[in-house]
């Protein structure tokens, strides 16, 4: 059970239920996103709070205000431009930002992440306003944990999301830019998995940048050095993670947007040191495994019998697989028989034994070199002619990799096939959804890494399936800060995965023809706190986490779960 006398990190956590009580005053006020109402403070609240003829006469409520921010945010043309626009609206006055986001996700969800968020990064310098989270560099290593301390605030935080700029979507390093990674992602632990803004902190870590053009930028506003390697860059690294177990111990730390080189051995160096977890291996990871077992539900196939061909073998493609041979494993088949289900193919072609280049993840991949004897050759192209794959997942940022002939040529051997162009940002994706459509006559099963247009089928528009984090990450912070679990487990992300697909099914119910892969994004607040309640049992499962019931669990992160709307003050 979860034991009432035992310290619990939600018992001091802002909630919708909280009332807002602040000895600022005036001015003070409005400056603060958190404290500020805007037009919506009330006559008697103005008077109290000295803010008489701070504002415009009108009092709004909430609703007025969002109407009338959607309309602002309408009139900019550009998706740049809008994603300014919610990001100043979000340092102005955070529960009208997350009420704008939550009431219209579906729409806005591209603006405040992927594909505008890459836009954002790479021109971060121009377009810089304010400060939010914190930039730690190589020359202050030794009083991270003084930093630490000035972050604002200065409560406890359930979520840190940090980056070092070297890996941005499929844009490569932008240095400091980077930081509208780590903002952008815990605007949407909030919007959807409701954790309370004040208690997430975005962290940017300062190594330097490679990017020439970066560095010859004279607005550039990162360190004007090379990038950090080798015993330099560890010792960075050590420094943050044994600041935050100092300052902020229980904290979930996410890892985003890693080089490859590093993403692995960060992840596999920490996991079981604290409560951290890497979403471009393990969250882009279930969420393509939600989306997977949905397929196979559609195409009446189970999850045991398929064969998946993978382009690209960088720490994501790898951590898809590792997430789906998990699943395998807990149907009932070993580890090595779950490993023989993929075939993984890089710009040097398969993964074969004999390659002295693949690191030991990768290596669990590869096949004996006597199976391609008398191929000809490793490509995408000869894979799929041999292995005729049920799947073919893209995680290769190679534009158009699934050519026609690849996909005519998968659809002839496979009733149902299952294609996933993920890369990021679209200009990467390896096909268009169209494309796989018209060249199956219809029968592919598809999810993609960043939003496309609708399918037009037998005279209606189906939504494509998005396989964004977005399904995963968010419900992941939510559970973990309701359940109060020390560390995050395959099991619980295996869990999470297969919540993500009873809801899409619950959502295809009833539905005439074909559904997409993964539920509405419009219901993923509501789909958020089940997948939160299948991760933190799981969790209980797994012995990470203190005992309750499920019914304990599902009160712990209804509780937990912070709404946006304003309080008395």
């Amino acid at each position: 059970m979860l034991d009432p006398s035992a310290p619990d990190r939600t018992t001091t956590r802002p909630t919708a239920q909280t009332t807002a009580r602040t000895t600022a005053h005036g001015a003070a006020i409005l400056a603060d996103p958190l404290l500020n109402k805007g037009t919506a403070f009330t006559r008697q609240e103005r008077e109290a709070l000295g803010l008489d003829g701070l504002l415009p006469p009108a009092v709004e409520t909430l609703e007025e205000q969002v109407a009338r921010a959607h309309q602002a945010f309408l009139d900019y043309d550009r998706p740049l431009n809008r994603h300014i626009y919610l990001r100043q609206l979000q340092d102005t006055n955070e529960v009208l930002f997350y009420r704008l986001v939550t009431d219209h996700l579906e729409e806005l969800l591209p603006v405040v992440y992927t594909p505008t968020v890459g836009e954002a990064c790479r021109r971060f310098s121009e377009i810089y306003r304010r400060p939010r989270g914190l930039f730690l560099a190589w020359e202050d290593r030794h009083r991270f944990r003084e930093i630490l301390r000035n972050r604002p605030h200065r409560g406890s935080v359930d979520v840190i999301v940090v980056t070092d700029g070297q890996r941005i979507l499929g844009l490569g390093d932008q240095g400091v830019g980077g930081m509208g990674i780590p903002i952008g992602k815990l605007s949407l632990y909030t919007a959807i998995g409701g954790v309370h803004p004040a208690r997430t902190l975005p962290i940017l870590l300062d190594v330097g940048t490679d990017n020439e053009q970066l560095l010859s930028d004279p607005r550039y506003l990162g360190r004007r050095e090379h990038r950090l390697t080798g015993a330099r860059y560890d010792e960075m690294i050590e420094a943050f993670v044994s600041a935050v177990e100092a300052e902020l111990p229980g904290t979930l730390l996410q890892w985003e947007d890693f080089a490859t080189v590093h993403a692995r051995p960060i992840l596999t160096r920490y996991r079981d040191r604290l409560l951290t977890f890497n979403d471009d291996i393990q969250g882009t990871a279930a969420v393509v495994l939600g989306a997977f077992s949905t397929a196979c539900q559609v195409a009446g196939a189970p999850l045991t019998d398929q064969r998946l061909v993978v382009l690209g073998a960088g720490s994501a493609a790898v951590g898809v697989a590792d997430m789906i041979r998990a699943a395998l494993v807990d149907e009932g088949l070993s580890r090595q028989e779950a490993a023989s289900r993929f075939w993984f193919v890089d710009v040097d072609g398969l993964l074969v034994a004999s390659r002295t280049d693949l690191t030991e993840e990768q290596r669990v991949y590869a096949r004996a070199d006597d199976e391609v004897a008398g191929w000809d050759g490793t490509g995408l192209a000869e894979v799929v002619r041999r292995v005729e794959p049920t799947a073919l997942i893209g995680l290769s940022t190679a534009q158009g990799a699934f050519t026609e002939e690849i996909v005519r040529q998968m659809a002839s051997t496979c009733e149902r096939p299952v294609i996933f162009p993920l890369s990021n940002p679209t200009s990467h994706a390896e096909a268009e959804p169209a494309d796989l459509a018209r060249w199956t006559a219809g029968r592919a099963l598809i999810a993609t890494g960043s939003p496309f247009p609708p399918l037009e089928v037998e005279g209606r528009e189906v939504p494509v399936a998005q396989a964004n984090n977005v399904y995963i990450f968010p419900a992941m912070g939510l559970a973990l800060a309701a359940g109060g679990a020390t560390r995050v487990t395959d099991r619980m992300l295996v869990a999470a995965a297969r919540a993500v697909a009873r809801r899409a099914a619950e959502a295809a119910a009833g539905v005439p023809g074909p559904a997409p892969l993964l539920p509405p994004l419009g219901g993923m607040r509501e789909a958020a706190r089940e997948i939160a309640v299948a991760a933190a049992l799981a969790a209980v499962e797994d012995g990470v986490a203190p005992k309750a019931t499920e019914a304990e669990l599902r009160q712990a992160v209804a509780r937990t779960q912070w709404t946006p709307d304003y309080q008395a003050c």
